[in-house]
């Protein structure tokens, strides 16, 4: 939070940026995620028949995580501007372990299908431990939000 007393600038430890070591660690974690859906979900658009050959839902997820690793290679550039990408990557592969590939895991019904899903989904690991949480906490859920109409 920043405010002005007769025209200086106070800057709260909120607002302190992060240093580069923990800026270049959340790099190690886009990188993973451009190299990673690069090498797996981008060879499928110049396949034979393209994007458009696969069923529509696995479309579907082929082109949002193209989309993901995109917003990943800017990360790359812009590491803070790019966070809600990582958070979105945490969230997402959270919500799918507790929601399905646990239960699938409690009730044994473990296949080939689900391996393959979890053997890309475990590596969330990286992606939370190179997310700045507190960076987060601080200016997404505890800052105040931008109003609704001007002032």
């Amino acid at each position: 939070m920043t405010t002005t007393r007769a025209d200086t600038q106070v800057t709260t430890q909120a607002d302190a940026p992060l240093p580069a070591y923990r800026v270049n660690l959340m790099r190690v974690g886009y990188l993973l995620m451009v190299v990673g859906l690069a090498l797996v979900k981008w060879p499928l658009f110049f396949r034979d028949g393209g994007i458009a050959s696969l069923p529509v839902y696995e479309g579907v997820v082929a082109t949002l995580l193209t989309a993901m690793s995109l917003l990943a290679l800017l990360g790359l550039r812009h590491p803070m501007a790019m966070l809600p990408v990582l958070v979105f990557e945490s969230l997402w592969k959270l919500i799918w372990l507790a929601a399905v590939g646990l239960p699938y895991l409690v009730a044994g019904d473990h296949d080939a299908q689900l391996s393959s899903v979890l053997a890309s989904v475990w590596l969330v690991v990286i992606i939370l431990a190179v997310t700045p949480w507190d960076h987060v906490w601080r200016h997404y859920v505890r800052a105040s939000g931008t109003p609704w109409r001007r002032v």
